[in-house]
């Protein structure tokens, strides 16, 4: 990781730049995929399954019988640590739900607000190296307490036609039994137009590689909503003299191994600490078996050194973090001063990966500077906010001049007739 000490504000822009990633390329190849699935339904799905995942798919849908092996087959641990996260998801986005509030905004004029669930949904598990079955809880949870009607997971399957039985335990125990083995654009394409097999849905969720990513901006200008834009993942690390370099050394390296263009940050008051750092790094690299991957994402990555928390801080909202980890010593108070990051792990003793898998909060964030505008998923995400009002005889008359004299103001007079008319009328006896 290359060392910046207490570079000038003008260089934070250069300094802070993400490894490009440039889809133009791929848009006109994804674009044919898609325009094939929309026109040729499943058969374009089992084209391309053969095509990139050399898996020849009979049936699409997996069955009652493919979950139940899958079921029997897992280890009982994995099994139990799925479902202590999977008790941890559920209460953090349950305590999100709200009530509705009629609020009267004068006399005889109310107005409220309903959350509605979104009716389809889409949720897309990426297979390929690590199956990410703890998606499925990220996902899934919070689609299930919104009340979604319809929940379509598509997960790539592999060359034998099966899914990972942690996907389809997973799965199983938050009720999602609609699940498809399309991966890929394809998957995308499918739950975007629809097939014969597979349901179209409005809003699509979940992470995926490059081809994946482009797919979701393309579907996303036909009209299908999806969660958020999405880039390669990363982290930020602020931390001070009271910082475990061991600790610091691990957070980093959980990150560079998702992919060779992951980004990880290193960001420091104490010039003592680099050193060590870097010394646990190069010894934990070592270790890992995906150690050629994060030594890749390395190599975008960067120490900087700066004067204090406060241009620590603007630094890092500057750059908006996927992830944020506070190791120092007064981390609650530094805490007040994030305004743009994913989620935030404060202490010694939180490591990102907590909440990729258990503590409760959502991994599902934004990423590559989107975090300045984006919120991370939540029960919000999988819901619409209707807004409702009533107004009384009376509260028309309270507020009709108004409205009227706006309405003359722009020139809209149809608008204002709207309220004149019911201002003049009277009930025929």
């Amino acid at each position: 990781m290359q060392v910046f000490q207490y570079p000038e504000k003008s260089a934070w822009p250069e300094l802070l730049q993400r490894p490009v990633l440039d889809t133009t390329a791929l848009e006109t190849s994804v674009g044919n995929i898609l325009a094939d699935v929309k026109q040729n339904g499943d058969a374009a799905v089992r084209k391309y399954a053969q095509q990139f995942d050399k898996v020849q798919l009979q049936q699409l849908e997996v069955t009652p019988a493919e979950f139940s092996k899958a079921a029997a087959s897992l280890d009982p641990e994995l099994k139990k640590a799925i479902l202590q996260a999977k008790h941890n998801i559920e209460v953090f986005h349950k305590a999100q739900q709200e009530s509705s509030r009629i609020i009267e905004t004068m006399p005889g004029v109310q107005c409220w607000r309903k959350a509605v669930a979104i009716e389809k949904v889409g949720l897309y598990i990426p297979g390929g190296s690590a199956p990410l079955f703890s998606t499925i809880l990220m996902l899934g949870i919070p689609a299930m307490i919104a009340g979604c009607k319809e929940i379509v997971l598509c997960t790539p399957s592999n060359a034998a036609g099966e899914v990972h039985p942690a996907v389809l335990f997973t799965a199983e125990q938050i009720g999602l039994e609609r699940v498809f083995k399309i991966g890929g654009v394809q998957a995308i394409g499918a739950m975007a137009y629809g097939t014969e097999t597979v349901p179209r849905v409005h809003k699509i969720f979940g992470p995926g590689n490059q081809y994946v990513t482009c797919a979701k901006q393309l579907v996303n200008k036909d009209g299908v909503a999806i969660d958020m834009p999405a880039g390669p993942s990363e982290v930020a690390v602020l931390a001070d003299d009271t910082c475990v370099p061991a600790f610091v050394a691990a957070d980093l390296l959980s990150q560079a191994e998702h992919g060779p263009d992951s980004q990880v940050l290193l960001v420091t008051t104490a010039e003592s600490i680099i050193e060590p750092v870097q010394k646990e790094v190069a010894a934990q690299l070592e270790q890992l078996p995906r150690k050629d991957i994060a030594a890749r994402a390395l190599e975008n990555s960067r120490i900087i050194l700066v004067r204090d928390n406060q241009e620590a801080m603007e630094l890092l909202n500057a750059y908006a973090p996927e992830h944020l980890i506070v190791a120092c010593v007064d981390d609650i108070s530094i805490a007040d001063a994030v305004v743009n990051a994913g989620s935030v792990f404060l202490g010694n003793y939180s490591p990102e990966s907590a909440g990729d898998y258990a503590s409760g909060t959502n991994h599902t964030l934004p990423t590559n500077g989107y975090a300045t505008a984006y919120s991370g998923v939540s029960l919000d995400s999988f819901l619409k906010k209707i807004t409702f009002q009533r107004l009384s005889q009376e509260g028309l008359q309270q507020i009709g001049a108004t409205i009227e004299t706006m309405a003359a103001a722009e020139g809209l007079d149809a608008h204002k007739q709207a309220v004149t008319i019911r201002l003049n009328y009277k009930a025929k006896k």
